[in-house]
This record gives structure tokens, C-alpha cells and sequence, in this order.
């Protein structure tokens, strides 16, 4: 833990942060991997800074009426104070170093920040195995590889989870008789491997890769060697590339329906798309919206029979058939103007609502042009080698049939075992 960093509760607020001058304020819980993530970032931080800013920490479960008269309403949440005054953007959930240094940059005169980030000493670490990913591909082969004794390293750019951990709720993984939410299935999973021995970089920035000589750069600053690497960075939700989706991503659109359809109380809402993603997800933000408008671009759905017959069934879904939209707009008041255009006639009409959700399947989160691969997944074999020297990979960046849960773990099972026994038979034969 880090000297530099003072722990105080609401009754010091005012003395320690509004007439504190250059002061960092983190509001963190208990039992909250966001904030451990974030942890591990604001501590070495806080050597660098610590003389010329505050690094101040607040329990939010002991100190809520204080968070809630700031509005702050999660953990972790970092707000930046200069001679009393709140400034720059606020930081939540998954925060990367980068942008603590990004409103750092803003409290210090250029050339004193400078200076303190010119101190700042390169670091190298070297590893067994490094698993860049921590999906359920990845996290199984942690598990796999730091039960063997191996020491293993796990990157993401993320918070632990993939895209598992914005699904509502897992049906069919064995194991669980009923459905269990997907953030706490990969919770599981995730302190599993913790417990099994793996290290984890998370909500990072990696700044470089080079698998052919089996190195990552991880924020600029810390080089990871590895004898085997496990690719297993998944899939990132595909963006349609329609006017305005850009500009209003997380302001009127979104791609997770568990992260946002609370938000959606009693109102109208626009689901894009008619697979099994766009169509279970309908179902769960039913449970909030007044109504849902699905509009696909077929004459009929892609989504499994069971889905279909409770969307079918479903009183507060309509349905659009052979439309697509072509322009997202938002409305004065906040709300959102969906134009889509119907495909057999051409003819373009809009939709009023109070928020849209696109689910347009995925794209494959591609780490490396040097590997061999089809339309960005990776071509592997049998037991998960790439076209690389002891480069793997697994779940659902690979190029295959099927992308589910229980296919990830399979890969990263196989992946695991693989570069065990090979790091193995390598220490024999020396």
C-alpha cells in the first residue's frame, strides 16, 4: 500500500479535498474487481504524483450520503479537484492508466508533469505464459496452466469477463441447473484463476505486440516476455457504420442491453437486428421498456425457436421486416429519431423512440497481422497452434463453426495442456 495515498471518510472531505489544492479523489468498495483493477494503477501513480497532487481514497459503502450529494453512484469512480473546484472528466468502471494521466496533465504545469513522467523507469517482466485475454478462453487456460506451476500472466484491455460479462443470463453452460447471470459466471471463473495462482493486468493499454518474439508492451512501461502465448482476445460487438451511431454511442445507443435497459423505464425502445443476441436481449429489456420495435433487415428472424415464440408472444414487441436503418438522430429533449428505409420498396420512414439497441453480431478482436487467419480469426489446429512458434489460440477469435461459452473453455483447455506439456518436454530434454 502505498504512503502516498490518505483513506479519510466525509467528515475530512472539505478539509482534505476542497482545500486540498491538486487533489484525486477515488471512490472505491469492497469485493469490486474494477476496483482492484484501478488499484493497481492509482498506487504506483501515486509514488510518481505524490508530492505534487493528493491521492485520496473514500469507502463509497461507508460514506454514502457524501457520494450520493456528488452524484456518484458506482464504484470505482475518480474525480480530479484543483483549489477546490471539480475539473475534467469523471472516471468509472473499467479506467485505464492513461486516462488517469490524461486529467493528471491538466493539475500540473506542462514541464513539472514532464518531468515527473520522465522518472518514470521502464519495467520487464518474464513469464511462462502469457494469455492475452480474460474471457472465458483465456481464463481457463490461466486456470489450466497456474495449477501446473507455470507462472502465468493474463492481459486484457478490459475488465475480466469478455463478452460474457454483458450477458443477462447463461442457460447452457453445465454446471448450473438455472440460469446464472453472466457476470457472475465469469466472476467465478476469474477468481478461480486468481486462486489458482495467475496474475492479472487489466483495463490496460498494450501498446505493443510482438509475438514473434513473444513480447507485449503493457502501458508503455511494463515489457512481459513469454515463453508461450495464448491468444484468446474474442470478439468486440460490430458496429453498423449508420449516421449518427458514432456521435451518439452511449448517449441514445447501445450495444448491452444488462449494461442499459434499466435506463429504460417505461419506454420506447429501438432493438436493431433479428439473431439470437438481438432477440433474447429484446426479451430481457421487455422486462423495463414499455414497448420494443425490432427492426432487421430480413423477412423473418435468425434467432433460436424458443426466442422466437416468447418475442412472437410478447405484447410489448412489434416487429419491422426487410428494413435497415440509415440514420440515427438525437431529438432536443433527448430522445431518439430512428430513419430506416424498407428494402422492398425504398421508401424511408422514422421511428420516434427513447433509445436504441444494436446487436449486428460481432468482429473478431484481431491482435496480429502476422498470424494466419480468415477474415481476422485465426486459423489454428487441433490442439490450438497458430501459424507462429509457440503462439496459441483460443475461444472465439479462432476461425471455427461454433462460438459459445462451452467451445471457449474446450479451446482454452487444449490450448493450456498443450503449452504445458510442450514447456515440459522442452526442460526434459535440456
Amino acid at each position: 500500500m502505498s504512503e502516498k495515498i490518505k483513506y479519510i471518510d466525509a467528515s475530512q472531505f472539505e478539509k482534505e479535498v476542497l482545500r486540498g489544492g491538486n487533489v484525486i479523489v477515488d471512490f472505491y468498495s469492497t469485493e469490486c474487481p474494477p476496483c482492484e483493477a484501478l488499484a493497481a494503477k492509482f498506487e504506483p501513480l501515486s509514488e510518481i504524483f505524490g508530492d505534487d497532487i493528493t491521492f485520496i481514497k473514500i469507502f463509497r459503502q461507508e460514506n454514502r450520503a457524501l457520494a450520493e450529494s456528488l452524484g456518484v453512484t458506482s464504484s470505482p469512480t475518480v474525480l480530479f479537484y484543483q483549489n477546490d473546484r471539480e475539473i475534467g472528466t469523471r472516471l468509472s468502471g473499467s479506467i485505464k492508466r492513461s486516462e488517469l494521466l490524461d486529467t493528471i496533465k491538466l493539475l500540473l504545469p506542462q514541464e513539472r508533469y514532464s518531468q515527473l513522467l520522465s522518472a518514470i523507469q521502464p519495467v520487464t517482466t518474464y513469464t511462462d505464459i502469457l494469455i492475452l485475454g480474460a474471457g472465458p478462453a483465456g481464463l481457463t487456460a490461466g486456470i489450466y496452466t497456474a495449477q501446473a506451476k507455470l507462472n502465468t500472466i493474463i492481459v486484457d484491455t478490459q475488465l475480466p469477463g469478455g463478452q460474457v460479462q454483458t450477458t443477462h443470463m447463461v442457460s447452457n453452460y453445465p454446471g448450473f441447473a438455472k440460469p446464472v447471470e453472466g457476470f457472475m459466471l465469469m466472476h467465478y471463473m476469474s477468481e478461480q484463476a486468481k486462486e489458482a495462482g495467475c496474475q492479472f493486468r487489466v483495463a490496460v493499454d498494450v501498446t505493443d505486440i510482438n509475438l514473434r518474439k513473444k513480447y507485449i508492451i503493457v502501458d508503455g512501461i511494463e515489457t512481459i516476455h513469454a515463453k508461450k502465448i495464448i491468444v484468446a482476445s474474442g470478439c468486440s460487438y460490430r458496429e453498423l457504420n449508420v449516421p449518427g451511431e458514432y456521435e451518439y454511442k452511449g448517449k441514445g445507443i447501445s450495444y448491452c442491453a444488462t449494461c442499459d435497459a434499466k435506463y429504460y423505464q417505461d419506454k420506447h425502445v429501438v432493438v436493431i437486428g433479428g439473431g439470437n443476441s438481438a432477440i433474447e436481449e429484446s426479451l430481457f429489456i421487455a422486462k423495463f421498456a414499455r414497448h420494443i420495435t425490432i427492426v432487421h433487415q430480413f423477412d423473418r428472424l435468425q434467432a433460436n425457436r424458443e426466442a422466437q415464440e416468447k418475442a412472437f408472444a410478447s405484447e410489448k414487441i412489434s416487429f419491422m421486416f426487410s428494413h435497415e436503418p440509415r440514420a440515427f438522430i438525437k431529438n432536443d429533449d433527448g430522445s431518439m429519431t430512428v430513419e430506416v428505409e424498407n428494402l422492398k420498396t425504398g421508401n424511408r420512414s422514422f421511428i420516434a423512440c427513447d433509445g436504441v439497441f444494436i446487436f449486428a453480431g460481432m468482429k473478431p478482436n484481431m491482435v496480429n497481422e502476422d498470424l494466419q487467419n480468415n477474415n481476422g480469426y485465426i486459423i489454428t489446429d487441433e490442439f490450438m497452434h497458430t501459424s507462429l512458434p509457440d503462439v496459441f489460440a483460443a475461444g472465439d477469435i479462432r476461425y471455427k463453426p461454433y462460438r459459445q461459452i462451452t467451445t471457449a473453455v474446450s479451446d482454452g483447455t487444449i490450448a493450456a495442456i498443450t503449452a504445458v506439456r510442450e514447456l515440459e518436454e522442452a526442460t526434459v530434454a535440456v
